[in-house]
């Protein structure tokens, strides 16, 4: 590992060095370097010295700490009909938040001006000094302009600057994110820090995947990873919002659930509307939403086979046992033992925290991974 103050810093936000000590032997570097490595971060903000460590012999040493409390982020999770922002802090807790009634077919500058305007009324109820901004949209995003690259269903928005238009407002760093690999990165940093590799898969009014392999997202060369909605299934003939037919997203998501019940003359026209069938206990919705994960589990057993990860975990409106049993009966006949023996397969615990924590904790990583921190500090 490298010797500067954000190789240092890394060690103490994972936890894995408590004291100058702790540093000494994990790094090799002397005591004066590491004292002054200490000392740059202090003065930074960055990391305190609270209480005291285990005595291993003579005077008990200062534990050191990453600083979560000295500034705010501001994140917003935008979906296609609603958006959720939130202040949280450095270590992606919640401090406060609001839904947000939005469409994304308005547009980003109608969405993004309501998103604005909301964490403008949360920042006025906080005291900390806003060091990052956060969001994730229902599409893909190009990880070399941080904009939306042909993103399905949101009409209007493709390559729209969304970084450079919310920091016309916010004038800090802006982290842009697919709305699936924010929850991902929020399930792995929360539930499954010592997993090597998560995959989540989000089943609202549409369908995606985010992908996390050592603790790092995998957008794909152009952002286009994780796009599970729109894999086209043999025997399928369903029009897509892609244009397409016979995707996935056409025949197993929120979407498509709701557009069935309708034909069965129930009130649904999104995921938010078949969650609330759900929770009502409708037998109709519960049989859908099974099938639903029936066919989204045959999609989840080549996913599985490729890439073996250690943890599946499902969220969105459509995330209940209904839809995890259906996926389960699908995937594990559809894999060889060796892709599933070590698979942890269940429902997001975080909830519709899941792309806020995400989005905080990405726009941690922006602002302290070692390379940043050395960019700055060094």
């Amino acid at each position: 590992m490298g010797s500067g103050p954000g190789d240092v810093l890394a060690l103490v936000r994972r936890g894995v060095a408590n004291t100058r000590r702790d540093l000494q032997e994990i790094t090799g570097l002397s005591r004066m370097t590491v004292a002054q490595r200490v000392d740059t971060l202090l003065d930074a903000g960055l990391v305190r010295e609270t209480g005291t460590g285990t005595a291993t012999g003579g005077r008990r040493p200062s534990t050191l700490q990453f600083d979560v409390t000295r500034s705010v982020f501001a994140v917003a999770t935008v979906d296609t009909a609603h958006s959720r922002t939130a202040i949280t802090d450095r270590a992606g807790r919640i401090l406060s938040s609001e839904i947000v009634e939005v469409h994304i077919e308005d547009g980003p500058l109608v969405v993004l001006a309501s998103i604005r305007d909301s964490l403008r009324r949360l920042l006025d109820q906080q005291d900390g000094t806003l060091e990052g901004v956060g969001v994730s949209v229902p599409g893909p995003i190009d990880p070399e302009t941080r904009r939306p690259s042909e993103p399905p269903i949101m009409p209007g928005w493709d390559a729209f600057p969304i970084a450079d238009h919310l920091q016309e407002t916010f004038p800090v760093p802006v982290s842009v994110a697919n709305d699936a690999d924010a929850m991902a990165f929020g399930e792995q940093a929360t539930n499954h820090p010592d997993s090597p590799s998560l995959c989540l898969v989000k089943v609202s009014t549409g369908i995606g995947a985010g992908l996390v392999i050592r603790g790092q997202v995998y957008r794909g060369s152009d952002g286009g990873a994780g796009d599970l909605g729109h894999i086209r299934l043999a025997g399928e003939d369903a029009l897509c919002q892609c244009g397409s037919r016979g995707c996935l997203a056409a025949v197993a998501s929120g979407g498509a659930v709701a557009r069935e019940l309708r034909a069965r003359g129930r009130d649904a026209v999104s995921g938010r509307d078949v969650r609330a069938l759900l929770a009502a206990g409708d037998v109709e919705a519960l049989a859908l939403v099974h099938e639903a994960g029936r066919r989204i589990g045959e999609v989840m057993a080549t996913v599985v086979t490729m890439v073996n990860p250690r943890a599946l975990v499902v969220s969105g409106d459509l995330a209940s046992a209904q839809l995890l049993g259906g996926l389960r009966e699908t995937l594990y006949p559809r894999t060889l033992a060796r892709a599933t023996r070590h698979l942890d397969v269940t429902l997001s615990s975080l909830g519709e925290d899941a792309g806020v924590v995400g989005n905080a904790r990405l726009v941690a990583e922006m602002l302290y991974s070692a390379d940043a921190v050395n960019g700055r500090l060094a």
